[in-house]
């Protein structure tokens, strides 16, 4: 079997996980937030949702899709360079020329109308899609930011902007041409979204640590550096298998290691789905939610960092804070069906099809027919019932076979950090081809 991929530059997938655990703290704190609004006082809005919804799939329900968006840059809301003392030195990752303005997470939360369980899908970083409200082409659908971001930013440039309105207004088309583009994807309207950058991540770490994360192994993850024939690669990570303590730096690399892991990136993701479960759990057992002077502290080391849509109604998440809290959330991963070099870059191969009937099925919508073969006439992977097998694929243009699935585990409340106990299962979701097992919230999930 062919070694997963890792190739690509050296990113910090932490700055990514600040906009999914931004959002859980907003959404899980609905109820509350709903009786003192000035909670919101001094967020960052922003209007891309209007662009976004001329061309928006129909609503089936009244159920709320919010999309979280992990920002990868080193800039700060007006564009300025983040300290390179922060980024380089304290952080490794690498200068403020790295990482541009790709989204290296997506993460759409479907809240029902009535209750129940709350889905979260991740979409895969480098699932090669075609960009809408960008330039229309195929792209990595994380560099749909990217692209209209750069192109808005050339159109405005001669009309004697200060740079942070510059920046201001550019990001709105690199926000909006994100929307379009997962909109599309996805086939599901988008109701609210937030987003975050680097910092924002480290901000919200230091705010809550220590963090409890789980292993089912242990890994070592030393740092290589970069040289001008190697990218380098690393986060100096070690821990043991079980239950650990992380402070802020440590939960960085947590999320960001991608290097000395089976299934590389795909990995790293579901690394990103247990430390939200995580933080979530932390938050509800520490008496975070519910008490306005501790989410006030909260908020006020967040606000600096995240943007959020500027039609966020708490109403719609009032109802469900119970279930964003109470471990009633399911984390899948879209799945791919391999790998692909496709003008010198390594992209994830995907059935846009298949994509659409696994998201219409679990957000409980009529599932249309099966399509024919995508038109790129690449090979897809079979629907097989995620019961059997959860496909894991590898580097290569066609699917690897399906293998048999490991459950994350999750750890209990009070498992020690040298002998977790087991919990409940995280079952793959029925009927459904998924990338890898589920992640269940609720308490401290194990994850490779």
């Amino acid at each position: 079997m062919a070694e997963p991929r890792t190739t690509g530059p050296l990113t910090v997938v932490g700055r990514v996980l600040a906009g999914t655990l931004s959002v859980a703290v907003l959404g899980a704190s609905g109820l509350v937030w709903y009786e003192y609004r000035q909670l919101d006082s001094g967020m960052v809005k922003s209007a891309a949702l209007t662009e976004a919804r001329k061309n928006a799939p129909p609503h089936l329900d009244q159920s709320v899709n919010l999309l979280l968006i992990g920002l990868d840059s080193r800039k700060d809301m007006d564009g300025n360079d983040l300290p390179k003392e922060f980024v380089e030195e304290e952080l490794h990752a690498g200068s403020s020329e790295i990482g541009g303005y790709n989204t290296n997470a997506l993460i759409v939360l479907h809240i029902p109308a009535n209750g129940g369980k709350v889905t979260a899908l991740s979409v895969p970083r480098d699932d090669y899609v075609q960009t809408v409200g960008a330039d229309g082409k195929m792209h990595k659908i994380k560099e749909a930011y990217g692209i209209a971001k750069g192109a808005a930013e050339q159109k405005l440039s001669g009309k004697g902007l200060s740079k942070p309105e510059l920046e201001r207004q550019s990001r709105e088309a690199g926000r909006a041409a994100t929307l379009q583009t997962v909109q599309a994807f996805l086939d599901i309207p988008i109701d609210h979204f937030a987003e975050v950058n680097l910092i924002g991540f480290y901000d919200i770490a230091k705010a809550v640590e220590p963090i409890q994360v789980c292993l089912n192994n242990p890994v070592d993850d030393p740092i290589v550096s970069r040289t001008a024939t190697h990218e380098g690669g690393g986060t100096g990570l070690r821990l043991p298998a079980g239950v650990s303590s992380l402070d802020a730096r440590q939960a960085l690399s947590f999320v960001r290691q991608r290097h000395h892991l089976k299934n590389g990136d795909l990995d790293r993701t579901h690394r990103q789905q247990a430390f939200i479960s995580s933080v979530v759990y932390k938050l509800k057992q520490d008496g975070v939610v519910g008490d306005l002077g501790r989410l006030q502290r909260l908020f006020d080391a967040v606000k600096k960092d995240v943007v959020i849509d500027d039609r966020w109604n708490v109403l719609d998440f009032a109802q469900q804070a119970p279930n964003l809290t109470g471990g009633n959330v399911e984390f899948n991963t879209l799945p791919i069906t391999g790998f692909k070099n496709i003008g010198g870059q390594e992209v994830n191969t995907v059935d846009p099809g298949q994509i659409k009937r696994i998201v219409k099925q679990l957000f409980g919508h009529e599932v249309p027919p099966e399509a024919a073969p995508s038109a790129s006439g690449e090979q897809v992977a079979p629907v097989v019932p995620a019961a059997f097998a959860a496909p894991v694929a590898t580097r290569t243009t066609t699917p690897a076979a399906p293998r048999s699935t490991h459950s994350a585990r999750t750890a209990s409340p009070s498992a020690s950090p040298e002998a977790p106990s087991t919990g409940p299962t995280a079952e793959p979701t029925p009927d459904l081809p998924m990338q890898g097992p589920a992640v269940k919230a609720g308490g401290i999930p194990c994850v490779d």
